[in-house]
């Protein structure tokens, strides 16, 4: 009969472990709108300040894009969930080409994986070379953790419309961004 309490016990935490988890994740990888996390404007003109080079090595500024709804991802090479989200961002990019849309790439890895990645995946978007120190732009956006993938959707008025931590999917983020697109 112990035994049997026991188990019971230990299903029962286990199973609430798992819903908490599960809760803590879905919470989490939701795309939020700028509304649940306070973005204050200067970690937006801290994100249109950057000038990172490109994979040709040439320095792009974010500021050149202001006026387009912009698409910023955070990835790295070596991070499996940026790898997998990325064909859907080449995808929706392609599918948004006629938009005021610009996807951007913003790798916290050396030139030489992000020059051979987009070799092998022809990534039809910029892609900027970034050091870590970019991830402390992260916390603004309510990424303390600065995990990977991180992606921040501004609108045409340069004003933070969704945060997403973890895989956007595609049929997510062309919804989200279409939304913002004049009619």
């Amino acid at each position: 009969m112990k035994r049997k309490i026991q188990a019971a016990l230990f299903a029962t935490v286990a199973i609430a472990a798992a819903a908490g988890g599960f809760l803590l994740n879905r919470e989490q990888s939701q795309i939020a709108p700028a509304g649940m996390h306070t973005v204050s404007q200067d970690t937006v003109d801290a994100l249109l300040a950057l000038r990172l080079p490109d994979t040709n090595g040439e320095e792009q500024a974010m500021a050149q894009w202001q006026g387009k709804v912009v698409v910023a991802n955070f990835w790295a090479t070596w991070c499996p969930p940026c790898r997998k989200e990325i064909p859907d961002f080449a995808a929706a990019s392609q599918a948004l080409a006629d938009e005021p849309v610009q996807f951007v790439g913003i790798s916290i890895d050396s030139a030489a994986k992000v020059r051979a990645f987009n070799e092998e995946f022809r990534v039809p978007y910029p892609l900027l070379i970034a050091g870590n120190h970019v991830l402390d732009l992260a916390e603004g956006f309510g990424n303390a953790a600065r995990g990977l993938p991180f992606t921040i959707i501004l609108d045409t008025e340069g004003k933070v419309r969704h945060i997403k931590l973890g895989v956007l999917h595609r049929e997510e983020l062309e919804r989200k961004i279409r939304a913002l697109l004049p009619s």
